[in-house]
């Protein structure tokens, strides 16, 4: 008996650190690049639309890609795609750093979101088969800090590495410790499938350019007008396809995402909270970074660790959050920690001007970093906790997808906002435009909290709809 409970200890333990640092680089990579952006424009040239597609070429194709990704570790393996993500995540970082233009850095970015798109899933999927269930709200909390770490160092880390080395060394940072994660997780991983699972071709397929559409469709309005044909064709056919894919996943036998999930309430209100949260928040760090560069005159350093009282609140607070959602439920701390959110948000629209000292900014900083970090580890944990085991794997992708459309559509949504009352030219101008940017952020994440008010007390509710039978979850030792 204590060899087992011993074995159960270091397996845990070994898939807590595996899956905890792989999430952490697919999460530093959503925000490395926000305090780096100037220099990058410095170097590679590019406009506030090529500036938008650095950061969206890799949450769009993570958030297009998630759902494949965890289908495609319950067919084949979650172990299996786990380590292939975690190569191409690997090799794509490599590129980035190398990349000679503007394009080419686009283009790196989007195969790293496919790497994290396949790796980034399978993460909370083989630690729910690792962890015991009385274990899970801790282990979500650690797993929630880690990705809070990721938060926290990627203003300042992309800063510092900028500054002091070169903005390349930001990819650079990637590949040393994906070599190092590669042979731990094949040796150390347990391996686990569903079987006879399939892969919805047809949902990829309209998910993807709907998405694409829309995301295009946003970015594009900057520099060619909301009336123009590309912004409207964007907009009506992104529309349509995910209109298709939505009825896709109603109708069909096996949908990628199968939308009777959406009919349990803990399901759907924990991702339209998730989805709105990282919509508001995303797009606010996206323009606040530069901010501190461009309006105030930080350097990247000084202007990552000045966003530390905000993006490294969840490396103390998560833990804290996740033991107390297991004690009270994750909604009243989900709930709170957006409705701080918005506030620290709105405060700062409030005090948004050329000359804001930083002793202004900090009360904001402080407010939203303790929302986000409240946010984290319960959002998690009630995600896995609304669906049956078998179907962790989609419940994962779908909610880690649904966040990252949200950050996408977050840096496109303020950043035309921010255009449409701003711009780059006099700091006034830029910030006109930050304060009409971040009310609306604030507006969002307000409604986000709305949201997380409808989760059931526990939010453990089963699906109203039963999985098909064969759908059983396999572990191979």
């Amino acid at each position: 008996m204590q060899e087992a409970q011993q074995g159960v200890r270091t397996r845990t333990a070994w898939t807590l650190v595996i899956t905890s640092a792989a999430g952490f680089m697919a999460a530093l990579d959503n925000l490395v690049v926000t305090t780096a952006l100037p220099s990058i424009r410095k170097d590679l040239g590019g406009s506030l639309e090529h500036l938008e597609w650095t950061v969206n070429a890799y949450t769009l194709t993570f958030a297009v890609l998630l759902m494949s990704g965890a289908a495609l570790g319950d067919r084949f393996g979650r172990r299996r795609l786990f380590v292939i993500g975690l190569a191409i995540f690997t090799g794509a970082s490599a590129a980035a750093a190398l990349a000679p233009g503007i394009d080419a850095l686009i283009a790196a970015r989007a195969v790293q979101g496919v790497g994290a798109a396949i790796m980034m899933p399978l993460t909370l999927t083989l630690l729910a088969a690792a962890v015991p269930a009385e274990r899970r709200g801790t282990a979500y909390g650690i797993w929630g800090a880690v990705n809070g770490l990721a938060v926290a160092s990627g203003p300042l880390v992309g800063g510092a590495l900028t500054e002091h080395i070169s903005w390349q060394w930001i990819f650079w940072l990637n590949v040393p410790i994906g070599l190092a994660l590669l042979p731990f997780a094949r040796l150390r991983l347990t391996e686990s499938f569903v079987p006879n699972a399939r892969l919805d071709i047809p949902g990829t397929l309209l998910v993807s350019g709907g998405l694409f559409g829309i995301v295009y469709a946003l970015v594009s309005a900057v520099s060619h007008g909301w009336t123009s044909v590309p912004v409207l064709t964007g907009l009506i056919v992104g529309g349509a396809l995910t209109g298709g894919f939505i009825h896709h996943g109603i109708r069909h036998k096996n949908p990628m995402v199968p939308m009777r999930l959406f009919r349990n309430r803990a399901f759907a209100a924990v991702n339209a909270a998730s989805l709105l949260m990282f919509l508001g928040m995303f797009g606010s760090i996206f323009l606040l970074s530069q901010a501190l560069q461009m309006v105030l005159g930080y350097s990247p350093t000084e202007a990552g660790l000045r966003m530390l009282p905000w993006t490294a609140m969840p490396i103390v607070v998560a833990p804290l959050a996740g033991k107390l959602s297991d004690r009270i439920g994750g909604r009243p701390v989900v709930a709170a920690g957006l409705f701080l959110q918005a506030l620290g948000l709105g405060w700062y629209a409030v005090i948004a001007a050329p000359g804001m000292s930083y002793a202004a900014q900090l009360p904001a900083l402080i407010i939203s970093g303790i929302g986000m970090a409240l946010y984290f580890a319960p959002a998690a944990s009630l995600v896995m906790a609304s669906v049956r085991p078998a179907e962790q794997g989609i419940a994962s992708g779908a909610a880690n997808s649904l966040r990252e459309v949200g950050g996408t559509l977050g840096v496109a949504v303020l950043a035309a906002v921010f255009s449409a009352r701003g711009g780059y030219e006099t700091h006034q101008e830029f910030a006109d435009g930050l304060t009409a940017a971040l009310w609306l952020g604030a507006a969002v994440v307000a409604v986000a909290g709305v949201a997380a008010l409808l989760i059931p007390a526990r939010g453990t509710a089963a699906p109203v709809a039963a999985a098909p039978p064969e759908e059983r979850t396999k572990v191979l030792a």
